[in-house]
């Protein structure tokens, strides 16, 4: 086929976060290499602000703003290929929460309905999957590709969907995108060349307590002071006017600012893109976060905590088996934990920039066999698992928190972009335009506020 090229091929990225966007654009690049990527960022609670997406890393050609039903219309006019200023995308990553992923699903199956050649529809996980496994992998289903970033996961993707008899085909072992960076060199903090630098990677909704963020936020201001010699850096996930993928009712920098007399001298907070903060890393500290993973394929030293318990709802039991369990005490008495080979291997951790690369080896591939159906005789409808047959009871109240009916079709009362055709079209995309600006203030700086003082 003529755009059969990696080069020559559009993708198309729908993100709901900042977190979202980072790891769709940079595994649209890593499938499709050389691809001209458009980016969609989904208006919402967690739309990523500018300084986000500078610190994520991921670009794209182009970036728009839209809202569920704008987005369905638009790839509906693409796939059918009436508007030359609206080119046909070959390929579309969903990067959003499963129930969006799922609306998005059963949307595009109707507006791709008698289309020749729908692109191919790529899905997958940001990252360490701990919760809601087979809630949100079955939202996934329809996908043609549902990405698996381990053996681990991929072993788990294939027997929960065989196991409801949804099939598994779509399951592709993969990698995480963000994995790889410069390895660890101890050498610069052995020689005195710099302190020996503790990051404690913090996350938005992990621990949600008062108490227990409030505990974990002195235990490093008390590591500092314990070891004066090294650094302790505070890394932050975002700002507190700013949400990511998950809430945070907390920020760790509010709290931080509350003590800020009592900081020790060599602890500070950072924001920044985590590769470049982990350059300069020499021992992780984290409860349960993805970021351990990116520390571990560079060799770095990563202590998973254990202070408040190894529980599913900290996420911190999914690396049971892994040698980095550790706590603040054994920390502050020097441990360096060294993870298990076997555990890593298993978790898609090479520890080899090669071998990273490796990982998409088979994604690509399997990509590429999509793109040659769809320019033959073309891809078959999307048929995802929940149908208003097989979830009557959950999927008409799923699509419509999308705007869409149980058909897929947008409410009566959704906009669409042929209902901005006309003279008054500027003025309605002016209010839509302060009425997400409206929400936007009032989901991520009023609401927690009242929720805060809930809590006084």
């Amino acid at each position: 086929m003529s755009d059969s090229s990696p080069a020559a091929l559009r993708v198309a990225v729908l993100a709901d976060s900042d977190t979202r966007w980072k790891w769709g654009a940079l595994t649209a690049l890593r499938i499709a290499p050389g691809a001209a990527v458009h980016g969609f960022l989904l208006w919402g609670r967690a739309t990523p602000t500018q300084r986000q997406l500078a610190e994520v890393g991921a670009e794209a050609d182009e970036l728009t703003e839209v809202n569920a039903v704008e987005f369905l219309a638009e790839q509906g006019r693409r796939a059918a290929a009436g508007d030359p200023a609206l080119p046909p995308f070959d390929v579309l990553v969903l990067a959003c929460v499963g129930g969006t992923t799922q609306a998005m699903l059963h949307g595009l199956a109707r507006v791709w309905d008698g289309v020749e050649r729908r692109p191919a529809v790529v899905t997958g996980y940001v990252g360490v999957v701990y919760e809601k496994l087979s809630d949100g992998l079955l939202l996934r289903h329809g996908a043609d590709l549902v990405l698996a970033n381990s053996p681990y996961d991929e072993r788990r993707f294939r027997a929960i969907y065989d196991g409801v008899g949804a099939g598994s085909a779509s399951v592709t072992p993969c990698a995480l995108p963000f994995l790889g960076g410069t390895r660890y060199d101890p050498g610069p903090a052995e020689r005195g060349e710099r302190p020996t630098r503790v990051v404690f990677a913090v996350q938005p909704s992990v621990p949600e307590g008062r108490a227990e963020r409030s505990y974990l936020l002195g235990r490093a201001m008390a590591h500092a002071r314990r070891h004066p010699e090294r650094e302790v850096v505070l890394k932050l996930r975002s700002k507190p006017s700013e949400h990511t993928t998950h809430i945070e009712e907390l920020p760790y920098q509010r709290l931080a600012e509350r003590q800020k007399e009592e900081w020790p001298p060599n602890f500070r907070l950072a924001y920044g893109n985590m590769g470049e903060v982990l350059d300069g890393t020499d021992l992780l500290v984290t409860v349960s976060s993805t970021a351990a993973l990116e520390s571990l394929e560079r060799s770095i030293p990563t202590a998973v905590l254990t202070d408040l318990g190894v529980r599913e709802p900290l996420g911190n039991h999914y690396f049971i088996g892994s040698g980095c369990l550790a706590s603040w005490d054994e920390i502050d008495d020097g441990a360096l934990p060294t993870a298990d080979p076997d555990w890593l291997a298993d978790q898609g951790i090479t520890r080899d920039a090669a071998g990273v690369e490796t990982g998409f080896a088979t994604a690509r591939g399997r990509l590429a066999a999509l793109l040659e159906r769809r320019a033959g005789a073309g891809l078959p409808p999307l048929a995802p698992y929940y149908t208003p047959r097989t979830a009557p009871g959950y999927l008409p109240r799923l699509l419509a928190r999308h705007g869409l009916d149980p058909k897929g079709e947008p409410l009566a009362d959704q906009p669409t972009a042929a209902a901005e055709a006309g003279l008054r079209a500027a003025s309605r995309k002016l209010l839509r335009r302060t009425a997400r600006g409206a929400y936007r203030a009032g989901a991520q700086r009023v609401a927690p506020l009242i929720r805060r003082w809930g809590q006084l």
